[in-house]
């Protein structure tokens, strides 16, 4: 594996992390939580299994939405 720093786009912010990083570790090097976000990875969702084999490169761009709970309250 090389450790060339690449630029990645995240949620259009410019991120460098080293080329053919997983997914998966780019989320946890954020310190998103994995288990509450979901990922689009360059215009598409990329489903969970396949976070620690899908490789980021030079370029790529990731949307990361967060989970968030919550719901109505009546006063």
């Amino acid at each position: 594996m090389s450790n060339e720093t690449i630029t990645v786009t995240v949620n259009g912010e410019s991120v460098t992390c080293s080329r053919h990083t997983p997914v998966a570790e780019v989320i946890t090097q954020l310190d998103y939580n994995p288990q509450l976000v979901a990922i689009e990875y360059n215009g598409e969702i990329l489903h969970r299994q396949h976070w620690s084999n899908t490789l980021v490169n030079q370029g790529d761009q990731l949307e990361i939405v967060t989970i968030v709970g919550g719901g109505c309250c009546q006063n």
